[in-house]
């Protein structure tokens, strides 16, 4: 942030998911009540309906607020950092992609998942791999992205393996110094 233009928001929890009560949930499967459901049903088979409509209240209760404070201005830009564990990899997003670059394939696990085909046709230029959903494929995961998409929200998201900090940090300034 002292490099670019732009504002940050940093996510510090100790884990992956978010903690109610007695269940948990991915925080990038709740934007969309049916990825909630589907994330809360396969984390927590043997939880009541009840209990699963809990979560989804309080998720709703602040979701278009946190929608809102996520949302760019008109033609601006939203990037996401994350770190990935090793099990995740571009080849779990080629099959639901609009279009894929495999510049480095031998690095699967870092790759730029964006939203806007003129963002993809400059990032598939650059030495990292990148794929392209600007139309949903498969079924509703309620992820971020697939939102960024249906909402024509122009998303980058750059994703590296866990402790790849420095080919993170090359894949901002890369996108930073070559997207409008």
């Amino acid at each position: 942030m002292r490099k670019f233009k732009g504002k940050a928001l940093l996510v510090d929890n100790p884990t992956r998911v978010i903690r109610v009560d007695e269940m948990t949930f991915d925080p990038n499967r709740m934007f969309t009540r049916l990825g909630l459901e589907r994330n809360l049903t396969r984390l927590h088979p043997e939880a009541s309906a009840e209990a699963r409509e809990r979560i989804h209240r309080l998720v709703e209760k602040d979701r278009d607020k946190l929608l809102r404070a996520l949302t760019p201005p008109k033609n601006g830009l939203l990037t996401v950092l994350h770190n990935n564990s090793r099990g995740y990899s571009v080849k779990d997003e080629v099959e639901i992609s609009n279009a894929v670059s495999l510049a480095a394939p031998d690095e699967p696990n870092d790759f730029f998942l964006c939203t806007d085909p003129n963002d993809y046709a400059i990032l598939k230029t650059s030495p990292y791999n990148v794929v392209l959903q600007n139309a949903a494929k498969g079924e509703d995961d309620g992820s971020f992205s697939r939102l960024a998409a249906a909402r024509r929200i122009r998303y980058v998201n750059i994703e590296t393996a866990k402790g790849r900090v420095a080919e993170q940090r090359a894949m901002l300034e890369w996108m930073e110094t070559r997207l409008p």
